[in-house]
């Protein structure tokens, strides 16, 4: 018996996050007004989730 096949449900939760990536990037850069702020706008879209998890924290300990 072949385990071929048995990650393919992990490669859409890949491209999911890699789609989410892009579109953070397109955000952050649009949110952007300085070189500084360019360059974290890169870190924050390639961690994004962290800080979406980070605020939503932050908002139920409210």
């Amino acid at each position: 018996m072949s385990d071929r096949g048995s990650n393919a449900g992990l490669a859409g939760g890949g491209a999911i996050y890699g789609l989410g990536i892009f579109g953070a990037w397109v955000y952050f850069w649009q949110q952007a007004d300085q070189f500084w702020e360019y360059v974290w706008a890169i870190f924050q879209g390639l961690f994004w989730p962290a800080f979406m998890v980070y605020e939503l924290f932050d908002a139920l300990g409210k």
